[in-house]
């Protein structure tokens, strides 16, 4: 496949069209292929092309300049010998001059185009008869007409396509704006629906599991209990789904147009260290301890990875506190090129507070959270700990499946 030729700058352009014309011009002097090449003196050609070509350098940012300039050393080289390449060059300014040029500009070019054709055609119609006149309208319209009403044209063109492209842009705007509103104004409804119905059905299900402790307490129940443990985990799960919804519906109320609250964000991994602490202060009394180790280059996760690591991470945690042994919980994070390895080993403790209602539940969630995102997920006791490992991969092309 052939590679494209690259781009020229707009200075890049004009110095290939000046290079050309004295390339070209120079050809035509070596061959003398121009009038009156006989009796011509050679600076008499050679000055008016150089002129010409030094003027296309300036096409752009000096029209006016290189139009009146470029007037008179045509007008001299019509009168010391013709040369096609002057003449070339001579109307790609007068092009130019319109392309480039003020509006002004154009309308003074077809006024003194119109007049030059209409001088040169009554001259030769005086001098030289009818045909002659007819000879000198055409020739004289190609040179000082043709190329003003071309760059006219050219430059009407233009501007329409800038105002459609300015419309277009502006339509998009506006497009853009109708949909974040409709978005905004969805977010909040969801977040109206989340508050009044599913956080208050949670924050009641909370102050319930509360009551039902206080009887409990009050009867004297032991704390191992399966009855007082079922009633634990359903305030703790409570009371964390509340938590989360809020954070949730704060997410929905913000409308995208102003900076995220941070008690907001999305958690990842760099809120690891927060959940160890935490994790630390709350197995003391049990004899646990926790610690943590990296390998590889963490680097920038995607965002439904780096949530998924963390809620992964999390429930593992919760998981130790719950039901591990005494002894020490190991937590390694091994950050490789392409997936992301989460290994968690606690003191495995078997007994009947394993076998409690939806026990399983934060196991299924992992798994699920490992699927979604195309990883895998194990978990189980192994050679007398509790073995949880997840590998998350790292790609982007990941994010919409979560």
């Amino acid at each position: 496949m052939p590679l494209p030729f690259p781009a020229l700058s707009p200075r890049r352009q004009d110095q290939l069209i000046a290079l050309c014309g004295l390339l070209g011009g120079s050809v035509l002097i070596v061959f003398k292929v121009y009038d009156r090449a006989d009796r011509v003196p050679l600076w008499a050609v050679v000055l008016p092309l150089v002129v010409l070509a030094g003027l296309e350098l300036v096409r752009r940012t000096r029209p006016v300049l290189a139009v009146s300039l470029g007037g008179l050393a045509f007008a001299g080289s019509l009168f010391a010998g013709s040369l096609l390449a002057t003449l070339i060059m001579y109307t790609d300014l007068l092009y130019a001059a319109v392309i480039y040029g003020t509006p002004r500009m154009s309308r003074v070019l077809h006024l003194s185009g119109g007049a030059t054709v209409l001088a040169l055609s009554t001259l030769a119609a005086i001098y030289g008869g009818t045909s002659g006149a007819l000879l000198v309208v055409v020739v004289s319209s190609l040179v000082f007409l043709a190329p003003v009403w071309t760059g006219d044209v050219v430059r009407k063109h233009r501007e329409e396509a800038e105002a459609e492209r300015l419309r277009a842009e502006q339509t998009a705007l506006l497009s853009e704006m109708d949909r974040r509103e409709a978005i905004g104004a969805e977010r909040a409804r969801m977040a109206r629906e989340l508050h009044d119905v599913v956080a208050n059905h949670l924050s009641a299900i909370a102050i319930h599991a509360t009551g039902a402790q206080s009887v409990a307490r009050r009867r004297s129940l032991p704390e191992d209990d399966p009855l007082v443990e079922v009633l634990a985990v359903i305030r703790e799960n409570s009371v964390q789904g509340l938590a989360e919804m809020r954070r949730m519906i704060g997410l929905l109320r913000d409308s995208g147009g102003g900076e995220v609250d941070e008690s907001y964000a999305a958690p990842d991994l760099a809120a690891v260290d927060a959940l160890l602490a935490k994790a630390r202060a709350a197995g003391q009394d049990v004899g646990l301890d926790f610690e943590l180790s990296e390998s590889g280059e963490r680097g920038d996760l995607p965002v439904p990875v780096g949530l998924a690591a963390y809620r992964i991470v999390q429930e593992s945690l919760t998981n130790a506190l719950k039901h591990a042994g005494p002894g020490l919980v190991s937590l390694r994070l091994e950050f490789a090129p392409e997936e992301l390895r989460i290994a968690v080993d606690s003191p495995y403790r078997g007994g009947p507070g394993r076998g409690l209602p939806g026990a399983r539940a934060g196991l299924v969630g992992m798994a699920e959270r490992a699927g979604l995102l195309g990883g895998s997920f194990e978990a189980g006791p192994r050679d007398g700990y509790w073995r949880v490992r997840a590998v998350l991969p790292r790609a982007q092309g990941n994010e919409g499946r979560a």
